[in-house]
Protein backbone atom coordinates (compact mmCIF):
# COMPACT_ATOMS: atom_id res chain seq x y z
CA UNK A 1 0.00 0.00 0.00
CA UNK A 2 2.92 2.37 0.64
CA UNK A 3 3.91 2.85 -3.05
CA UNK A 4 0.26 3.55 -3.90
CA UNK A 5 -0.01 6.05 -1.04
CA UNK A 6 3.17 7.81 -2.19
CA UNK A 7 1.84 7.96 -5.76
CA UNK A 8 -1.51 9.40 -4.68
CA UNK A 9 0.23 11.87 -2.38
CA UNK A 10 2.45 13.06 -5.24
CA UNK A 11 -0.61 13.46 -7.51
CA UNK A 12 -2.31 15.55 -4.81
CA UNK A 13 0.76 17.79 -4.55
CA UNK A 14 0.81 18.26 -8.32
CA UNK A 15 -2.91 19.17 -8.34
CA UNK A 16 -2.39 21.71 -5.54
CA UNK A 17 0.63 23.20 -7.30
CA UNK A 18 -1.27 23.49 -10.60
CA UNK A 19 -4.20 25.16 -8.83
CA UNK A 20 -1.81 27.79 -7.44
CA UNK A 21 -0.05 28.42 -10.76
CA UNK A 22 -0.67 31.71 -12.50
CA UNK A 23 -2.03 31.53 -16.04
CA UNK A 24 -1.69 35.30 -16.46
CA UNK A 25 0.90 37.58 -14.87
CA UNK A 26 0.76 41.35 -15.33
CA UNK A 27 3.50 43.68 -14.09
CA UNK A 28 3.35 47.47 -14.27
CA UNK A 29 1.35 47.36 -17.51
CA UNK A 30 0.88 50.85 -18.95
CA UNK A 31 -0.79 52.23 -22.07
CA UNK A 32 -0.56 55.88 -23.12
CA UNK A 33 -2.20 57.68 -26.02
CA UNK A 34 0.06 60.72 -26.42
CA UNK A 35 -0.26 62.45 -23.02
CA UNK A 36 -3.33 60.50 -21.89
CA UNK A 37 -2.65 57.54 -19.56
CA UNK A 38 -5.36 54.94 -20.27
CA UNK A 39 -3.80 52.18 -18.16
CA UNK A 40 -1.52 53.29 -15.36
CA UNK A 41 1.09 50.75 -14.25
CA UNK A 42 -1.28 47.97 -13.16
CA UNK A 43 -0.10 44.65 -11.75
CA UNK A 44 -2.07 41.48 -10.99
CA UNK A 45 -2.07 37.74 -11.61
CA UNK A 46 -4.82 35.31 -12.57
CA UNK A 47 -4.65 31.70 -11.40
CA UNK A 48 -5.37 28.75 -13.68
CA UNK A 49 -9.09 28.07 -13.72
CA UNK A 50 -10.00 31.37 -12.08
CA UNK A 51 -12.74 33.79 -13.13
CA UNK A 52 -11.17 37.22 -12.65
CA UNK A 53 -13.12 40.46 -12.93
CA UNK A 54 -12.07 43.96 -13.95
CA UNK A 55 -14.83 46.19 -12.53
CA UNK A 56 -15.09 49.87 -13.33
CA UNK A 57 -16.78 52.61 -15.38
CA UNK A 58 -16.29 53.54 -19.02
CA UNK A 59 -12.84 55.03 -19.55
CA UNK A 60 -11.35 53.23 -16.55
CA UNK A 61 -8.94 51.24 -18.75
CA UNK A 62 -10.62 47.82 -18.62
CA UNK A 63 -11.03 47.24 -22.35
CA UNK A 64 -7.60 48.71 -23.11
CA UNK A 65 -6.10 46.21 -20.66
CA UNK A 66 -7.89 43.38 -22.47
CA UNK A 67 -6.66 44.66 -25.84
CA UNK A 68 -3.07 44.54 -24.60
CA UNK A 69 -3.43 41.07 -23.08
CA UNK A 70 -4.97 39.77 -26.31
CA UNK A 71 -2.09 41.26 -28.36
CA UNK A 72 -4.37 43.75 -30.15
CA UNK A 73 -2.53 46.71 -28.61
CA UNK A 74 1.12 47.13 -27.64
CA UNK A 75 1.90 48.26 -24.08
CA UNK A 76 3.73 51.55 -23.64
CA UNK A 77 5.53 50.15 -20.60
CA UNK A 78 5.45 47.06 -18.40
CA UNK A 79 4.93 43.47 -19.42
CA UNK A 80 2.54 40.53 -19.15
CA UNK A 81 2.64 36.80 -19.81
CA UNK A 82 -0.11 34.32 -20.65
CA UNK A 83 0.71 30.66 -20.18
CA UNK A 84 4.34 31.71 -19.77
CA UNK A 85 4.45 33.55 -23.13
CA UNK A 86 5.23 37.25 -23.29
CA UNK A 87 2.36 39.16 -24.94
CA UNK A 88 4.77 41.27 -27.02
CA UNK A 89 7.62 38.87 -27.78
CA UNK A 90 5.51 35.74 -28.31
CA UNK A 91 2.24 37.11 -29.70
CA UNK A 92 1.59 34.10 -31.98
CA UNK A 93 1.87 31.66 -29.09
CA UNK A 94 -0.38 33.81 -26.91
CA UNK A 95 -3.07 33.95 -29.61
CA UNK A 96 -3.16 30.14 -29.72
CA UNK A 97 -4.14 30.10 -26.04
CA UNK A 98 -6.88 32.71 -26.00
CA UNK A 99 -10.44 33.37 -27.14
CA UNK A 100 -11.95 36.87 -27.22
CA UNK A 101 -15.57 37.93 -26.82
CA UNK A 102 -15.46 41.64 -27.60
CA UNK A 103 -18.13 44.16 -26.71
CA UNK A 104 -18.97 44.45 -30.41
CA UNK A 105 -20.64 41.29 -31.69
CA UNK A 106 -18.49 39.77 -34.41
CA UNK A 107 -21.04 38.01 -36.60
CA UNK A 108 -22.23 38.22 -40.22
CA UNK A 109 -25.98 38.76 -40.25
CA UNK A 110 -26.60 37.25 -43.70
CA UNK A 111 -24.83 34.00 -42.85
CA UNK A 112 -26.50 31.23 -40.90
CA UNK A 113 -25.24 30.34 -37.43
CA UNK A 114 -23.37 27.32 -38.80
CA UNK A 115 -21.89 29.29 -41.72
CA UNK A 116 -20.56 31.89 -39.29
CA UNK A 117 -18.81 29.27 -37.16
CA UNK A 118 -17.42 27.45 -40.22
CA UNK A 119 -15.99 30.75 -41.48
CA UNK A 120 -14.26 31.59 -38.20
CA UNK A 121 -13.16 27.97 -37.68
CA UNK A 122 -11.42 28.02 -41.07
CA UNK A 123 -9.41 31.04 -39.89
CA UNK A 124 -7.92 28.76 -37.24
CA UNK A 125 -7.12 26.09 -39.86
CA UNK A 126 -9.15 23.53 -37.91
CA UNK A 127 -9.53 20.30 -39.96
CA UNK A 128 -13.01 19.98 -41.50
CA UNK A 129 -14.17 16.87 -39.61
CA UNK A 130 -12.87 18.20 -36.29
CA UNK A 131 -14.48 21.59 -36.95
CA UNK A 132 -17.90 20.12 -37.77
CA UNK A 133 -17.82 18.03 -34.61
CA UNK A 134 -16.76 21.02 -32.54
CA UNK A 135 -19.51 23.22 -33.99
CA UNK A 136 -22.19 20.61 -33.22
CA UNK A 137 -20.92 20.36 -29.64
CA UNK A 138 -20.99 24.12 -29.19
CA UNK A 139 -24.53 24.44 -30.54
CA UNK A 140 -25.64 21.79 -28.04
CA UNK A 141 -23.79 23.61 -25.28
CA UNK A 142 -25.81 26.81 -25.77
CA UNK A 143 -29.01 25.07 -26.95
CA UNK A 144 -29.00 26.65 -30.41
CA UNK A 145 -28.97 23.45 -32.47
CA UNK A 146 -32.48 23.97 -33.88
CA UNK A 147 -31.44 27.40 -35.21
CA UNK A 148 -28.04 26.42 -36.66
CA UNK A 149 -29.26 26.90 -40.25
CA UNK A 150 -30.99 30.24 -39.52
CA UNK A 151 -29.52 33.60 -40.45
CA UNK A 152 -27.89 35.26 -37.44
CA UNK A 153 -29.47 38.61 -38.37
CA UNK A 154 -32.85 37.24 -37.25
CA UNK A 155 -31.58 36.24 -33.79
CA UNK A 156 -32.42 38.07 -30.57
CA UNK A 157 -29.61 39.93 -28.83
CA UNK A 158 -29.26 37.14 -26.26
CA UNK A 159 -28.94 34.47 -28.97
CA UNK A 160 -26.39 36.58 -30.83
CA UNK A 161 -24.34 36.97 -27.67
CA UNK A 162 -24.36 33.18 -27.19
CA UNK A 163 -23.06 32.90 -30.76
CA UNK A 164 -20.42 35.50 -29.96
CA UNK A 165 -19.21 33.41 -27.01
CA UNK A 166 -19.08 30.04 -28.79
CA UNK A 167 -17.26 31.66 -31.71
CA UNK A 168 -14.49 32.43 -29.23
CA UNK A 169 -14.44 28.77 -28.13
CA UNK A 170 -13.79 27.25 -31.56
CA UNK A 171 -10.04 26.97 -30.99
CA UNK A 172 -10.61 25.43 -27.51
CA UNK A 173 -8.78 28.26 -25.69
CA UNK A 174 -7.22 27.96 -22.26
CA UNK A 175 -8.04 31.61 -21.55
CA UNK A 176 -11.30 33.41 -22.41
CA UNK A 177 -11.57 37.22 -22.44
CA UNK A 178 -15.10 38.61 -22.04
CA UNK A 179 -15.61 42.35 -22.59
CA UNK A 180 -18.94 43.47 -21.07
CA UNK A 181 -20.61 40.10 -21.83
CA UNK A 182 -24.12 41.04 -20.62
CA UNK A 183 -24.25 44.57 -21.99
CA UNK A 184 -27.65 45.37 -23.50
CA UNK A 185 -29.13 41.97 -22.62
CA UNK A 186 -32.47 41.41 -20.92
CA UNK A 187 -32.33 39.95 -17.37
CA UNK A 188 -33.05 36.37 -18.48
CA UNK A 189 -30.33 36.42 -21.16
CA UNK A 190 -27.89 37.95 -18.67
CA UNK A 191 -28.52 35.10 -16.24
CA UNK A 192 -28.04 32.54 -19.04
CA UNK A 193 -24.70 34.07 -20.10
CA UNK A 194 -23.44 34.19 -16.49
CA UNK A 195 -24.41 30.57 -15.88
CA UNK A 196 -22.87 29.51 -19.19
CA UNK A 197 -19.55 31.18 -18.32
CA UNK A 198 -19.50 29.55 -14.86
CA UNK A 199 -20.27 26.14 -16.41
CA UNK A 200 -17.45 26.55 -18.94
CA UNK A 201 -15.08 27.44 -16.15
CA UNK A 202 -16.21 24.63 -13.85
CA UNK A 203 -16.38 21.81 -16.38
CA UNK A 204 -13.51 22.75 -18.70
CA UNK A 205 -11.16 24.60 -16.38
CA UNK A 206 -11.02 27.63 -18.70
CA UNK A 207 -9.42 30.70 -17.14
CA UNK A 208 -11.69 33.73 -17.63
CA UNK A 209 -11.16 37.49 -17.44
CA UNK A 210 -14.37 39.53 -17.43
CA UNK A 211 -14.58 43.29 -17.83
CA UNK A 212 -17.80 44.85 -16.61
CA UNK A 213 -19.40 47.86 -15.00
CA UNK A 214 -22.32 45.68 -13.87
CA UNK A 215 -21.97 44.98 -10.16
CA UNK A 216 -24.15 41.87 -10.33
CA UNK A 217 -21.93 40.31 -13.02
CA UNK A 218 -18.80 40.82 -10.95
CA UNK A 219 -20.50 39.67 -7.76
CA UNK A 220 -22.06 36.47 -9.15
CA UNK A 221 -19.39 35.38 -11.64
CA UNK A 222 -15.94 36.30 -10.36
CA UNK A 223 -13.65 34.53 -7.91
CA UNK A 224 -11.69 37.76 -7.45
CA UNK A 225 -12.39 41.32 -8.54
CA UNK A 226 -10.03 44.17 -9.37
CA UNK A 227 -11.73 47.55 -9.05
CA UNK A 228 -10.35 49.83 -11.77
CA UNK A 229 -10.70 53.61 -11.85
CA UNK A 230 -8.85 56.16 -14.00
CA UNK A 231 -6.44 53.51 -15.27
CA UNK A 232 -5.41 52.22 -11.84
CA UNK A 233 -6.35 49.16 -9.79
CA UNK A 234 -7.62 50.68 -6.55
CA UNK A 235 -8.65 47.41 -4.84
CA UNK A 236 -8.32 43.68 -5.52
CA UNK A 237 -9.87 40.83 -3.55
CA UNK A 238 -12.83 38.47 -3.43
CA UNK A 239 -16.29 40.03 -3.43
CA UNK A 240 -16.82 38.90 0.15
CA UNK A 241 -13.56 40.43 1.39
CA UNK A 242 -14.14 43.68 -0.49
CA UNK A 243 -17.52 44.03 1.23
CA UNK A 244 -16.00 43.14 4.60
CA UNK A 245 -13.47 45.94 4.13
CA UNK A 246 -16.24 48.50 4.69
CA UNK A 247 -18.57 46.48 6.90
CA UNK A 248 -16.65 46.62 10.16
CA UNK A 249 -18.07 47.89 13.42
CA UNK A 250 -16.93 51.39 12.45
CA UNK A 251 -18.97 51.61 9.22
CA UNK A 252 -22.70 52.32 8.86
CA UNK A 253 -24.71 52.17 5.61
CA UNK A 254 -28.11 53.83 5.87
CA UNK A 255 -31.01 53.98 3.43
CA UNK A 256 -33.20 56.96 4.21
CA UNK A 257 -36.60 57.90 2.81
CA UNK A 258 -37.04 61.66 3.22
CA UNK A 259 -40.41 63.06 2.16
CA UNK A 260 -39.12 66.57 1.47
CA UNK A 261 -35.63 65.73 0.22
CA UNK A 262 -33.77 68.79 -1.07
CA UNK A 263 -30.22 69.86 -2.00
CA UNK A 264 -30.01 71.66 1.36
CA UNK A 265 -30.63 68.41 3.27
CA UNK A 266 -28.08 66.51 1.16
CA UNK A 267 -25.55 69.29 1.77
CA UNK A 268 -26.18 69.09 5.52
CA UNK A 269 -25.56 65.31 5.52
CA UNK A 270 -22.37 65.71 3.48
CA UNK A 271 -21.16 68.29 5.98
CA UNK A 272 -21.09 65.67 8.75
CA UNK A 273 -17.50 64.73 9.45
CA UNK A 274 -18.49 61.06 9.81
CA UNK A 275 -20.02 60.80 6.31
CA UNK A 276 -17.90 59.15 3.59
CA UNK A 277 -20.39 59.17 0.69
CA UNK A 278 -23.98 60.10 -0.13
CA UNK A 279 -25.92 58.67 -3.10
CA UNK A 280 -29.32 60.00 -4.16
CA UNK A 281 -31.27 57.05 -5.57
CA UNK A 282 -34.43 58.98 -6.49
CA UNK A 283 -36.50 61.98 -5.39
CA UNK A 284 -36.98 60.61 -1.87
CA UNK A 285 -34.27 58.03 -1.14
CA UNK A 286 -30.65 58.49 -0.04
CA UNK A 287 -27.92 55.94 0.63
CA UNK A 288 -25.36 57.18 3.16
CA UNK A 289 -22.02 55.54 4.03
CA UNK A 290 -20.57 56.82 7.30
CA UNK A 291 -18.09 55.84 9.99
CA UNK A 292 -17.78 56.09 13.75
CA UNK A 293 -19.89 54.98 16.70
CA UNK A 294 -21.97 58.17 16.62
CA UNK A 295 -22.49 58.11 12.83
CA UNK A 296 -26.13 56.99 12.93
CA UNK A 297 -27.18 59.71 15.37
CA UNK A 298 -25.13 62.37 13.56
CA UNK A 299 -26.75 61.66 10.18
CA UNK A 300 -30.29 61.60 11.60
CA UNK A 301 -29.66 64.81 13.58
CA UNK A 302 -28.34 66.59 10.47
CA UNK A 303 -31.46 65.64 8.48
CA UNK A 304 -33.82 66.86 11.19
CA UNK A 305 -31.81 70.04 11.83
CA UNK A 306 -32.16 70.96 8.15
CA UNK A 307 -35.93 70.40 8.24
CA UNK A 308 -35.99 66.93 6.71
CA UNK A 309 -38.97 64.65 7.35
CA UNK A 310 -37.75 61.04 7.64
CA UNK A 311 -40.43 58.55 6.56
CA UNK A 312 -38.27 55.44 7.02
CA UNK A 313 -34.70 54.32 7.59
CA UNK A 314 -32.86 51.02 7.10
CA UNK A 315 -29.42 49.78 8.13
CA UNK A 316 -28.00 47.94 5.08
CA UNK A 317 -25.35 45.35 4.37
CA UNK A 318 -22.68 46.66 1.94
CA UNK A 319 -22.77 45.93 -1.79
CA UNK A 320 -20.02 46.19 -4.39
CA UNK A 321 -21.55 49.55 -5.34
CA UNK A 322 -20.90 50.70 -1.77
CA UNK A 323 -17.33 49.39 -1.95
CA UNK A 324 -16.70 51.24 -5.21
CA UNK A 325 -18.24 54.43 -3.85
CA UNK A 326 -16.27 54.15 -0.60
CA UNK A 327 -12.93 53.61 -2.38
CA UNK A 328 -13.27 56.00 -5.32
CA UNK A 329 -15.65 58.63 -3.96
CA UNK A 330 -18.04 58.30 -6.91
CA UNK A 331 -20.44 55.81 -8.45
CA UNK A 332 -19.82 53.63 -11.47
CA UNK A 333 -20.85 56.15 -14.09
CA UNK A 334 -21.93 53.82 -16.89
CA UNK A 335 -25.37 53.01 -18.19
CA UNK A 336 -26.07 50.20 -20.62
CA UNK A 337 -27.51 52.55 -23.26
CA UNK A 338 -24.23 54.45 -23.49
CA UNK A 339 -22.33 51.41 -24.68
CA UNK A 340 -24.70 49.49 -26.97
CA UNK A 341 -22.99 49.43 -30.39
CA UNK A 342 -24.90 51.10 -33.22
CA UNK A 343 -25.20 47.78 -35.04
CA UNK A 344 -27.12 46.32 -32.10
CA UNK A 345 -29.39 49.35 -31.92
CA UNK A 346 -30.34 48.95 -35.57
CA UNK A 347 -31.05 45.26 -35.09
CA UNK A 348 -33.03 46.03 -31.95
CA UNK A 349 -35.31 48.30 -33.97
CA UNK A 350 -36.05 45.56 -36.52
CA UNK A 351 -38.11 43.40 -34.20
CA UNK A 352 -40.62 41.98 -36.65
CA UNK A 353 -38.45 39.09 -37.88
CA UNK A 354 -36.35 38.41 -34.79
CA UNK A 355 -36.29 35.05 -33.05
CA UNK A 356 -36.79 35.30 -29.30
Amino acid sequence: MLPQYIALNNIAKVVIRMANESMIEVKNLTKMFKDFVAVDSISFDVKKGEIFGLLGPNGAGKSTTLRMLSTLATPTKGNATIGGYDIVKHGNEVRKLIGIVSEKMIMYNRLTARENLVFFGNLFDIPKDALNKRIDELFELVQLTKWKNTQVGTFSTGMRQKMNVIRALLNMPQVLFLDEPTLGLDPQSSVEIREFVKTLNRENGITVIVTTHMMVDADLMCDRIAIVDHGKIVALDTSTNLKKSISGADTTILKLEIGNLSPLIIEAINACGCVDAVTQENSMHLRVISHGQEAFDSVIDSVRASGGKINSMENLQPTLEDVFLHITGHQVRDTADQKIPMEQKRIGQQTSNRIR
